[in-house]
């Protein structure tokens, strides 16, 4: 039998973690079910958010998502409206970027240093 994929939210620490216990676990399980609709296999958290620097009052919040290939509509209406729907959510900016997005090295290491992953999607057997 095929596997079939079950969302998982995988603890993290930083800023995203904060507001999750500050507004209570429905911003957790509001992103996870962000991720659901939008298909998002992995939502990943960078930067200030992710290390400890986030300034509430000017922060931004900056993700790198992985979408299933698979999904209609789109994936750049599915890209631009998931960025929409999480900067609802937080009430402030976000900046979502792919992991192909980033082709400078540097900051491609500056972002690696940082990331966290906030949703992976994961496989498992559909016995269960």
């Amino acid at each position: 039998m095929p596997a079939t994929l079950a969302p998982q939210l995988v603890e993290h620490r930083g800023a995203i973690a904060r507001l999750c216990l500050e507004h209570g676990v429905e911003h957790r399980d509001a992103i996870a079910r962000l991720c659901d609709q939008y298909g998002v296999e992995r939502l990943e958290v960078f930067g200030s958010a992710a290390d400890g620097r986030f300034d509430p009052a000017r922060s931004d919040f900056d993700f790198i998502a992985r979408f299933s290939p698979e999904g209609e509509p789109s994936l750049g209406w599915r890209f631009v409206t998931f960025a929409d729907a999480l900067e609802r959510l937080l009430g402030r900016p976000v900046d979502l970027l792919t992991r192909d997005e980033i082709e400078n090295p540097y900051l491609r290491r500056r972002v690696d240093a940082s990331r966290s992953a906030l949703y992976v999607r994961e496989a498992r057997e559909a016995s269960e």
